[in-house]
């Protein structure tokens, strides 16, 4: 994002770690000093890159139901059998790997999630692209849920999405008003909001 650049170097330790290199790195997967690919399954070698406050994938999977399947019995080797390719795995729940690398292919993003972030851009606007991208990823929900389980859980977050957009622009809305009333005191300069809300408010 263009509005990264002029962070403070410690916001963007994390970043540069994967965000340097114009190819994938195996090494941002597979450790560098245990490159094993039974490692590599584990849900944690996401989290490297994958959460804070930019973007909390892994907050959100480790609170879920999966994370915590994940969490109570990723050291069972019979409930999650990490030496088998993920073709053939069969966990118990899912981990990041088994939905994102469905079948072992290397292309993490082949199987995105439809919701960035799980929840703000992709709600279902009719668009050929996104019915292609919804239907991939019921079709992932299906390896363990039934397809109308899958849908209900889609059209719900859609529905979350559309209600959340209202609140916002009703927020938004409520604090031009006081702007205009003289009511709101525009903020300092030398006290801005720090880098995760000055995009926003700039």
């Amino acid at each position: 994002c263009a509005w990264s650049i002029e962070r403070p170097p410690g916001d963007t330790a994390g970043c540069t770690f994967c965000h340097t290199s114009s190819k994938e790195r195996c090494s941002t997967c597979h450790q560098r000093h245990q490159f094993d690919s039974a490692v590599a399954r584990h849900s944690e070698q996401c989290k490297a890159c994958h959460w804070g406050k930019d973007h909390r994938d892994w907050e959100a999977y480790d609170i879920s139901i999966h994370g915590v399947v994940y969490q109570v019995n990723k050291w069972n080797p019979t409930e999650f059998d990490f030496s088998k390719k993920l073709s053939d795995a069969d966990y118990v729940g899912p981990t990041c790997q088994y939905c994102h690398m469905r079948g072992g292919h290397h292309n993490v993003q082949r199987l995105s999630t439809v919701y960035t972030s799980m929840g703000m851009s992709n709600a279902d606007r009719g668009a050929p692209l996104w019915k292609e991208k919804r239907d991939t990823w019921v079709s992932v929900c299906d390896d363990c849920h039934s397809p109308r389980f899958a849908r209900e859980n889609l059209q719900a977050m859609d529905e979350a999405c559309k209600d959340a957009g209202l609140k916002y622009t009703e927020t938004f809305k409520v604090a031009e008003n006081l702007m205009l009333d003289g009511m709101g005191e525009p903020m300092p300069k030398d006290l801005a909001p720090d880098w995760s809300g000055q995009h926003i408010w700039s």
